[in-house]
């Protein structure tokens, strides 16, 4: 690949930011939104505490309410930028830019978002990167590419190298008549990365995404990959956390070495009346200098962390609450969207 082509950067490369949209009334939080706004808050503060934070608001009093709570929660004003674009839900990994870059260029990928394969509706969600784009908040010389095609952030990882890690379900559940052949050639035309590797195997209950491959297994720094681990025999995921476990055992680096894991602790079952959350340890957002990482209130929360600091050394990992957030089907990195350094405007 070509040192002066377009690429998609690792996570864990340097950032401009992160996007966020705020709950409001009408998006799925309505039922619960006083909980949910203090989970917001939170995580935006963690966020906050390395870099700015964009946020998305619906109107000027969804605004005042965010601003509020975020004084509240003591987070840095001068650390903000709010910008009011109209959207469906909050999911910006999957609904937000996906950003290349090529030295101080930029081009935001903006793919068509079917709400998760038409489970929700999403034609607000599927027009804001054009939206973001016409509001001023990326630099001057940020470009747009349009892709008609169905893909969200969450379905992909990149180690800003030329590979990217995905997962088979989610992909042909979108496309069902395309061939994996043919999905590798829209991800290196996309992305110009060299090779795609496809798991197989490994779902989470409580996950509407169809296995999006940012709940089960994340690219790290030095050919590392951390992934979701199920260490109960009685529980559903044992047999299948296992085999994806030895898919990613048999993959190989560019170079043909073999990654080298860090297995996720497993959270006790998290029930909503009675439906199992997808309480997933590998959702978390690396920022600058550091993690952040979803809790649950577990025992397993302390190892987890120690793990996650293990594949990010050099990076303070920030626990944040998400048992309100899983709520709605995800988690920390699903709520997310980073930009890489040099994108935002100013």
């Amino acid at each position: 690949m070509s040192p002066s082509s377009f690429r998609w950067p690792a996570e864990w490369e340097r950032q401009a930011g992160v996007i966020i949209a705020w709950p409001h009334a009408d998006t799925d939080w309505g039922p619960r939104l006083p909980r949910i706004e203090k989970a917001y808050a939170a995580l935006a503060a963690a966020i906050a505490r390395f870099e700015p934070l964009v946020v998305c608001v619906a109107d000027a009093r969804v605004r005042a309410r965010a601003a509020a709570l975020l004084t509240e929660s003591h987070v840095d004003a001068t650390r903000l930028h709010f910008v009011e674009a109209p959207y469906d839900d909050t999911w910006l990994r999957d609904s937000g830019p996906l950003t290349l870059v090529d030295g101080n260029r930029y081009r935001l990928l903006d793919f068509r978002f079917t709400g998760w394969g038409g489970k929700y509706e999403g034609g607000r969600d599927d027009r804001l990167v054009s939206t973001l784009l016409d509001s001023g908040v990326f630099a001057p010389d940020v470009t747009h590419r349009r892709i008609d095609w169905a893909l969200e952030g969450g379905a992909i990882e990149s180690d800003g190298r030329g590979t990217l890690l995905t997962t088979w379900r989610c992909l042909h559940q979108r496309h069902p008549q395309m061939s994996r052949e043919q999905m590798d050639g829209i991800f290196q035309d996309a992305f110009h990365v060299e090779r795609v590797l496809w798991l197989e195997h490994g779902y989470l209950e409580g996950d509407d995404t169809d296995a999006h491959i940012d709940t089960l297994a994340r690219l790290a720094p030095d050919d590392a990959i951390v992934f979701q681990a199920c260490d109960d025999a009685s529980d559903p995921h044992f047999a299948e956390l296992a085999r994806m476990r030895d898919e990613l055992a048999a993959l190989r680096t560019a170079e043909g070495k073999p990654y080298r894991l860090h297995a996720l602790p497993w959270a006790r079952p998290i029930l909503d009346e009675g439906r199992r959350l997808a309480a997933s340890y590998a959702n978390y957002l690396i920022v600058n200098g550091g993690v952040v990482m979803p809790a649950y209130g577990d025992a397993s929360d302390a190892a987890a962390q120690a793990v996650v600091a293990a594949a990010h050394p050099g990076r303070e990992v920030v626990a944040v609450d998400a048992r309100d957030l899983i709520w709605q089907n995800g988690s920390v990195h699903c709520l997310t969207m980073q930009l890489p350094a040099g994108a935002l405007a100013g």
